[in-house]
């Protein structure tokens, strides 16, 4: 674990060091790289609930003593 903390702060320190046009390039990859993370679980969360409709395990219900008990 300690190798881990030790890696992830020498590539902070390495991004801090870098010059800004870099930062703003590397900043911009990352917020791409984020969205396309979570679009892909949007997708396989997407997926997961049509399974679940069609097996008829997914129920929906608007009353909220029914949602509470679902959580």
């Amino acid at each position: 674990m300690s190798n881990l903390k030790n890696d992830f702060n020498n590539v902070v320190e390495t991004i801090y060091n870098l010059p800004l046009e870099e930062k703003e390039e590397l900043k911009t990859l990352l917020e791409h790289n984020i969205a396309d993370t979570r679009r892909s679980e949007i997708v396989l969360n997407y997926k997961k609930a049509q399974t679940q409709q069609k097996s008829a395990k997914l129920k929906f219900s608007s009353d909220i003593k029914v949602l509470k008990k679902v959580l």
